[in-house]
């Protein structure tokens, strides 16, 4: 027998407060993914990196104003739990899981939306990537991909009540967004000349010379097997250009063209 005596919302209060778990949820997780992902892992911008006050860019403030907005994602997230505990008989009915992940897919979105309206161009506090010599389109490719596609990812699985073909939308969209963030994310930052490159089996000392001849590079490290090469490129240097000479991965490009070099071996 339960004994959970605890006094339960109202019907309508109850069903009021679902949906904005979900709501509330993924906007803290979008707070959060934006915050650890790019101010602490990548290092690509902080939440006020782009004003112009020598008191303002002192570290320090940075990162007590990267830690200010944790916090308030923290209370985002706090109230999203609490709206989900007052809730919760109302998740044990069928669909409603499916309905919780589509409103935090909404969520999710929606942060990313509001980050790159409100942050990056209407008050300029920061942009995605403070080093790129094009920043709107950073700016552009996150709001589209983590904002645009993941909000209507999760009101398509929304409208479709998590079945049929909406179900597979949100798995999709999160596939897109990796398969175009990873790439993308293993660009070097500004100043590094150095790559890592992958020869083709049997690649003689000789080839990889001419090859890093024909770059204008100059060779920094090898590894026992001589497949794997450190060549320095310069500032000018082109490492996609290295695919044109036997190379068949090429670190800090775009697409690892090169890996379809194994087919011809």
């Amino acid at each position: 027998m339960s004994t959970d005596t605890t006094p339960l919302p109202s019907p309508a209060r109850a069903a009021a407060g679902f949906p904005w778990a979900g709501y509330l949820l993924g906007f803290a997780l979008g707070g959060f993914f934006d915050g650890i992902l790019l101010h602490q892992v990548l290092q690509w911008h902080h939440l006020l990196s782009a004003v112009e006050s020598s008191a303002v860019q002192d570290i320090r403030v940075q990162i007590l104003a990267d830690g200010l907005f944790h916090a308030a994602m923290y209370v985002v997230a706090a109230g999203g739990l609490w709206l989900l505990w007052r809730s919760r008989r109302r998740f044990a009915e069928p669909g409603e899981d499916r309905l919780l992940f589509a409103n935090a897919l909404i969520g999710f979105g929606v942060w990313h939306i509001l980050d790159g309206v409100l942050s990056h161009w209407l008050l300029g506090i920061h942009r995605i990537r403070m080093d790129s010599a094009n920043p709107l389109l950073w700016d552009l490719l996150w709001f589209v991909v983590f904002g645009v596609a993941v909000a209507a990812a999760g009101w398509r699985l929304r409208r479709n009540g998590g079945g049929g073909s909406g179900g597979r939308t949100a798995p999709v969209a999160l596939t897109l967004a990796v398969l175009i963030a990873g790439p993308v994310a293993a660009l070097p930052p500004p100043g590094v000349t150095t790559v890592m490159v992958l020869f083709q089996p049997g690649t003689t000392a000789p080839d990889v010379f001419a090859a890093v001849a024909a770059v204008d590079g100059r060779p920094v490290w090898q590894d026992p097997s001589g497949q794997l090469w450190a060549i320095d490129l310069g500032e000018e240097g082109n490492p996609t250009a290295l695919y044109r000479h036997g190379a068949l991965l090429v670190s800090n490009t775009l697409l690892p063209t090169g890996c379809l070099d194994w087919f011809r071996t």
